[in-house]
């Protein structure tokens, strides 16, 4: 098939634990890596993604569609804006984000640094 590939989050490439507060499935598709984020409520990049990949905030870049749930993000130069479900995000490096409220926030992501939450980030 060519020009052709298909694949699911339902057998993803890699899985990636944050820290017991949600994960990410991860598809290779395309020479890219699509992610599917579930971030449980609590869960905090500073706090549980950073124990994985060091540093002072998110140096990966996103561009996330939110399926459900919110997520609050903060950027290194102060500012900051909320996801809600149907909204598309970009966000550049240099930010924190968590998850607002009792409810999963889960997002697709299709701009992801390859190896997000991952040692090798």
């Amino acid at each position: 098939m060519a020009g052709l590939e298909s694949k699911s989050f339902d057998a993803p490439d890699d899985v990636r634990p944050f820290a017991a507060k949600g994960g990410a499935q991860v598809v290779r598709i395309a020479d890219s890596s699509v992610l599917k984020g579930t971030f449980e409520p609590g869960w905090r990049w500073s706090e549980h993604v950073r124990p994985i990949v060091g540093g002072d905030s998110c140096q990966s870049p996103h561009f996330l569609y939110v399926l459900s749930g919110r997520m609050h993000i903060v950027m290194n130069d102060g500012s900051e804006a909320e996801a809600a479900p149907n909204d598309v995000v970009h966000i550049d490096p240099g930010h924190d984000a968590w998850t607002v409220g009792d409810e999963p926030c889960v997002v697709v992501d299709f701009g992801a640094s390859p190896t997000y939450a991952t040692a090798q980030h």
